[in-house]
């Protein structure tokens, strides 16, 4: 818990300077920036409002700029626990007994209950109390009353925004298949999506690439609080992007809406043609989907927007698009390690020589999850080049799992005729073009995605 919270922290730095620390700016144009968020409160990582000073906001980017977005990450606190431990206890109890108890009150009722019993007892203060609180995950009060209203909220412009989600599908080759989406939130285009067998990075990730690659780079990402999106490797993507990533918090899904109704649809028109087993491959299924995507629902004019999303979408200026090695960069795993006295670190049962300067140093070593041979070497956003294998043992980390081979055995004899048709309009419109989705597909097909 105390790591999620680090790290949401070093999100909301980063969140904060992302546009100051731009180095094409100019330094007044950057003292103006720099001048209007200091000038401001901000959502702090717990939601509530904060202040930060501009010589704090200074020191985030001269970081930033030194060692990136691992050097916004702060130092874990040395901290030794003075207070009452079983009061601290009593506390959390108190907490979790009713959530909507503010630190202030649980402080009263353990003075109460101690002065019921004759007891003489040091009660930690109410500041301690906060804090112990927050570590549990019980800072948040308790909703009562009326629910809060939300007003409709719609981006400003293309990749402003985009809000991403996964949902259960049908059985293909004898499991459930899941789908990564991600919809932009100005022009309702499914910007990227995949389906896989897993809820897990590696799926998000080939999503995520595709959409990067044909669509551009958005300013924030918007997702729920589940692993792949809580995972070390999206917060590293998103920072060497410079993009913002935004979790909603827990138990207020409010803003995800459009993914919610997008979902909807897919059930209601897409889903709706399928049956469990009917479909027998998920490289067939992904196809079928994109064909769908492509030829119906991007076509469609939306009831809130007045245009197709491909209309709304294809209007916009994108700008320039990542290059190949940007991207190559940005989807890399990213691991900590110590390095020995022998200038020797491990792996997952691996064994690599790195630069004799570095011995007794935390190091940050990046690679391809499919390709444990080559491991570049970084200490305090300096590089020191690349890791030489001493001893391999595995050549592929541990949670880069493919999904399973799907069992082949041809269409079921009722057929998928409405699919069927709309993926035959979707060959002919995308044949011999360069960037079509049906060829990405199998692309990521045959990587193991």
């Amino acid at each position: 818990m105390e790591d999620r919270r680090r790290r949401d922290v070093a999100l909301f730095r980063y969140g904060l300077i992302r546009e100051a620390a731009d180095p094409a700016l100019t330094r007044a144009e950057r003292g103006r920036l720099v001048r209007d968020l200091a000038g401001r409160e901000h959502p702090g990582p717990d939601g509530t409002p904060k202040r930060v000073g501009r010589s704090t906001l200074d020191r985030w980017i001269v970081l930033w700029r030194a060692g990136g977005f691992d050097a916004l990450v702060p130092q874990p606190r040395k901290v030794t626990l003075r207070s009452d431990r079983g009061l601290l206890d009593l506390a959390v109890t108190l907490k979790r007994e009713n959530p909507s108890r503010t630190a202030t009150h649980v402080v009263e009722l353990i003075v109460t209950d101690l002065a019921s019993r004759g007891q003489a007892r040091q009660v930690p203060s109410i500041r301690t109390v906060q804090r112990h609180l927050a570590r549990h995950g019980l800072n948040v009060r308790g909703q009562s009353g009326p629910p809060a209203s939300f007003g409709r909220f719609e981006a400003a412009r293309v990749n402003d925004m985009w809000i991403g989600d996964v949902a259960h599908g049908p059985l293909v080759g004898g499991s459930k298949a899941l789908l990564f989406a991600f919809i932009d939130d100005h022009s309702r285009l499914i910007v990227g999506h995949r389906w896989g067998r897993r809820e897990d990075v590696l799926r998000l990730e080939a999503a995520l690439r595709r959409a990067f690659s044909s669509r551009g780079v958005p300013g924030r990402i918007y997702v729920d609080n589940g692993s792949p999106f809580v995972s070390d490797q999206l917060a590293r993507i998103c920072a060497v992007l410079g993009i913002r990533l935004v979790h909603s918090r827990p138990g207020r899904p409010q803003g995800r809406g459009k993914i919610e109704r997008f979902f909807r649809t897919v059930r209601d028109q897409f889903l709706v043609e399928i049956a469990d087993g009917q479909i027998a491959t998920l490289e067939e299924l992904n196809v079928l989907f994109t064909a769908w995507l492509e030829r119906r629902y991007h076509h469609r004019v939306h009831g809130e927007t007045g245009q197709t999303p491909l209309e709304r979408f294809g209007a916009a200026d994108l700008g320039g698009m990542p290059t190949p090695a940007l991207l190559a960069e940005a989807f890399r795993w990213a691991e900590t390690r110590t390095v020995t006295k022998t200038a020797m670190i491990s792996l997952h049962g691996n064994r690599y020589e790195v630069d004799p300067a570095l011995v007794g140093r935390k190091i940050q070593v990046t690679f391809d999850p499919f390709d444990l041979t080559a491991l570049n070497v970084v200490h305090n956003g300096q590089s020191f080049g690349t890791a030489v294998p001493h001893e391999l043992k595995v050549h592929v980390h541990p949670r880069a799992v493919a999904d399973v081979a799907d069992p082949n055995d041809g269409m079921p004899a009722s057929g998928i005729d409405y699919l069927t048709l709309i993926g035959a309009e979707q060959d002919r419109a995308t044949r011999g073009a360069m960037n079509n989705f049906h060829d990405l597909t199998r692309n990521d097909q045959e990587a193991g995605l």
